[in-house]
């Protein structure tokens, strides 16, 4: 079991590591990271907050958009490649298959994390910026972020479009950054329909600002462990709730 799982997990990441998209986000990231050092020239008196508020956007986005492209097609991609259809006659379950195909885009986001990282890191040594823990913890935390907005694109792939999933994940990336701001808007509203669908949207969507730290690594407000553990057990939480109603709707799909 734990053979095909790694085995299917790491064909995932062969296969989106080929992607070009892949490779097309990851150089325009590094692109735009690099372009942060000559902005920051305009604004000397702020240009540490420049090129880290620039540069851990700049990874931010580009990840964000390679989650929510690699996870709203991953079951599609299957079913066009007719592999699929192999896979409900193996002795592999779909249960399986389905997690280990979340672990290779993960494997996949990681990879470039890490490589987008030591880009921005090498930026901020030769512009002179001062490298600070929550900055690491911002680029740490950006992964749990991409699981939970890959775990909604995946669990959105097992009965829906790409189209569908990849516009439904990316709401939720907003919605989910904005969650905050629909529930105070929703409690100034005297409408009492509005105020409960703003609570409900608050429960029941992602609160992603908990897993964001960029403002706090911009102005250098520094973070300890201890006070990201529980940021970090919601998102796998999460993850998992969604991940299993995925696999419910999965395990009871007609590929026939």
């Amino acid at each position: 079991m734990i053979r095909s799982f790694a085995a299917i997990a790491v064909n995932g990441f062969r296969e989106a590591r080929r992607n070009r998209v892949t490779s097309v986000v990851a150089a325009f990231a590094i692109v735009l990271v690099l372009f942060s050092a000559f902005a920051a020239e305009a604004t000397v008196a702020t240009m540490d907050r420049v090129v880290v508020d620039l540069g851990l956007g700049a990874v931010s986005l580009m990840l964000t958009f390679l989650a929510i492209f690699l996870a709203s097609g991953l079951l599609n991609r299957e079913i066009e490649r007719r592999t699929i259809f192999l896979l409900v006659t193996k002795p592999v379950s779909r249960s399986l298959f389905l997690v280990a195909r979340l672990a290779g885009n993960m494997l996949t986001l990681a990879v470039l994390l890490v490589a987008m990282s030591a880009v921005f890191l090498l930026q901020m040594a030769l512009m002179h910026v001062p490298v600070e823990a929550v900055q690491l913890w911002t680029l740490a935390l950006l992964w749990f972020e991409l699981l939970v907005l890959s775990s909604v694109g995946v669990t959105m792939s097992t009965f829906s479009t790409p189209l569908v999933s990849g516009l439904v994940t990316t709401g939720v990336f907003f919605a989910g950054h904005l969650s905050e701001d629909i529930y105070a808007l929703g409690e100034k509203s005297k409408i009492p329909l509005l105020r409960g669908v703003a609570k409900g949207a608050y429960y029941l969507l992602p609160n992603l600002e908990r897993l964001n730290l960029r403002p706090r690594a911009t102005y250098q407000v520094q973070v300890s462990a201890a006070e990201l553990l529980p940021h970090v057990g919601y998102a796998l939480v999460y993850a998992a709730a969604l991940i299993f109603l995925g696999l419910m709707v999965f395990n009871r799909r007609d590929f026939k």
